[in-house]
């Protein structure tokens, strides 16, 4: 990277670590997501300590590599909901028992200037956890996902990542062919549950892990 581009995201990722920290989140800068995973194993996975871990969707998560290091840890269990082979019942089951975990991994659809998480999920597996239920959450994020403001964030999910998550995942919605959002009725429609997660409670129970590259939708 250009060394005035490297400058640039340092300050805004800073920046947006001490706007996070005011809001209760305790927040780590990682220059890649191969040293994010390194920071994960080696500092952040030791101080937890889960027996249990889960997981939401999430692609900057699996750019990681994480859930393939996890898996092959014997001290933890890891509750799978996208494991391939398992019936629409069992990931439903076993997105459910993902809400009672130690430490639960995600992502964001967006994240605020002024340090809000903010997300729209299609069955609320995802939300409902960062909002209560695991005793940990960390949520890994991408530079691409900041915006200025919630009205910026809303936008930036309905306008793309939506759009292209429905496309990822081979949805039969109509932003899949036109690219737009229509506020569909589609029984596939993936925009279901907003969440703007303003503050972490209890006080860093939600770790934000930035992460200084494009990653993710």
């Amino acid at each position: 990277m250009e060394k005035f581009l490297e400058s640039y995201w340092q300050m805004r990722l800073e920046a947006l670590k001490e706007q996070l920290e005011k809001n209760n989140f305790a927040v780590a800068v990682t220059q890649s997501a191969q040293e994010c995973s390194r920071y994960f194993m080696e500092e952040m996975l030791p101080k937890l300590s889960p027996d249990s871990v889960s997981y939401g969707g999430s692609m900057t998560l699996g750019s990681t590599g994480l859930l393939d290091r996890l898996v092959e840890l014997d001290s933890i269990r890891l509750i799978a909901p996208n494991a391939p082979g398992i019936s629409p019942e069992e990931k439903i089951e076993l997105r459910r028992q993902g809400l009672v975990v130690d430490l639960y991994l995600t992502g964001t659809n967006a994240v605020t200037e002024d340090g809000c998480l903010v997300n729209l999920d299609m069955i609320g597996n995802r939300v409902a956890a960062l909002t209560f239920g695991p005793k940990k959450v960390v949520v890994f994020v991408g530079r691409n996902k900041i915006v200025s403001d919630l009205e910026s964030a809303m936008y930036r999910i309905k306008d793309y990542a939506a759009p292209t998550n429905a496309m990822r995942l081979n949805c039969k919605t109509p932003c899949v062919k036109t690219s737009e959002c229509t506020d569909c009725k589609s029984p596939g429609r993936i925009c279901n549950t907003w969440t703007i997660t303003e503050k972490s409670y209890p006080k860093e129970r939600v770790t934000v892990v930035l992460i200084n590259e494009d990653l993710g939708l």
